[in-house]
């Protein structure tokens, strides 16, 4: 699996490791060199930040999975009024014209109250997916990472980080599967549910355990490329943002302008998952709502033109989540004074391979 990767990196949007290497080897030779970040490096400025763990320790996953509950499960909740009225264009776009009309049409016939419909099985969902994805996301990152190696793992990198997203998604939608289908009950079908716990054993006595992971394919078809883009494209973006926009090196930011970055990079990819993620999302919708129906039979119904309902409220809403999330997280790490590597850069060994050193 994992001698595979290197050549399937060639295939992604964000490789360019012969460009990386000359604009690298320019910049050295043009300016003073630059200590590199190493595993070492980072062990001694620990030392010096008083971090409170160590990168890789079992404190440093199980700190990074509680940015992960809070980063997911707050926004997901906090955007559930727009995330209801995108459910209900997909399910019943004849009804819910647009985003206004779809507000509208639900205060008037739930009242302002009826915004709020699934906010629990979406904060409880939402964080145990959180947990999953940024916690195991680390891990894989680093497992990964050493078992390709320093250099590889750097010139690759774009590589490691689509596969370890995609790896740690795996596991957070089987977290997120039963609460998902319950949400998406309780707010795409009138008087089935007005709460998680008239709508679990409603779905558990007509469908069984099924009914809770009937989704979780789809959700498969839906997350693991929106988190792939997620975290490669905001890894990517945070590395180009302090190379070509950030005035100086990230170590003289503060840790406010750190954010800051993180915000905006957060936004940046969030764009990018929404549009990638969002046929799924409309199938997902779908298949909640109906019984008896199949993924493709969904897909295939409802078309190319379908598929794209609500796409506008989708970006406006993981837009703005994306880029909470990651200001969250890392902000998470920063109050807990988690180890946060700087953007990679060639390691030592590589440079004189390559003759960039003198």
């Amino acid at each position: 699996m994992f001698s595979s990767i290197a050549p399937l990196a060639r295939l992604n949007p964000f490789y360019a490791p012969h460009f990386q290497l000359v604009q690298d080897g320019a910049r050295k030779r043009a300016g003073p060199a630059e200590a590199p970040t190493t595993r070492r490096s980072l062990a001694a400025a620990s030392t010096a930040e008083e971090y409170s763990c160590e990168y890789g320790s079992l404190k440093f996953y199980a700190l990074c999975g509680v940015g992960g509950v809070l980063s997911c499960g707050l926004t997901h909740t906090a955007v559930v009024p727009l995330d209801l009225v995108k459910c209900r264009m997909q399910v019943d776009p004849q009804k819910y014209k647009s985003i206004f009309n779809g507000f509208s049409v639900t205060v008037k016939e739930d009242g302002v109250r009826g915004l709020a419909k699934g906010w629990a099985p979406t904060f409880i969902g939402y964080s145990m997916q959180g947990l999953c994805k940024f916690g195991f996301y680390e891990v894989f990152k680093i497992l990964y990472g050493n078992m390709l190696g320093e250099e590889n793992a750097y010139l690759w990198r774009t590589s490691l980080y689509l596969a370890a997203s995609a790896s740690a998604e795996f596991f957070a939608d089987i977290a997120l599967a039963p609460m998902e289908a319950a949400k998406v009950r309780i707010q795409t079908q009138p008087g089935y549910a007005n709460t998680l716990r008239e709508a679990v054993p409603k779905m558990f006595g007509e469908e069984g355990i099924w009914a809770f992971y009937k989704g979780v394919a789809p959700l498969w078809m839906r997350q693991i490329p929106y988190t792939m883009m997620k975290f490669a494209c905001f890894e990517r973006t945070v590395e180009a943002l302090y190379k070509y926009v950030v005035p100086k090196p990230r170590s003289e930011c503060t840790k406010g302008e750190q954010l800051v970055v993180t915000f905006v990079a957060g936004y940046i990819a969030g764009v990018f998952c929404a549009i990638v993620s969002h046929p799924a999302d409309s199938v997902v919708s779908v298949l909640n709502k109906e019984k008896g129906s199949s993924a493709s039979q969904v897909l295939m119904r409802l078309g190319f033109k379908g598929v794209w309902k609500g796409l506008f409220a989708r970006i406006i809403m993981i837009g703005t989540l994306t880029a909470l999330q990651w200001f969250i997280y890392d902000s998470v790490k920063v109050y807990f004074r988690l180890p946060r590597p700087p953007p990679p850069e060639m390691p030592e060994s590589l440079k004189k391979k390559l003759g960039l050193t003198e």
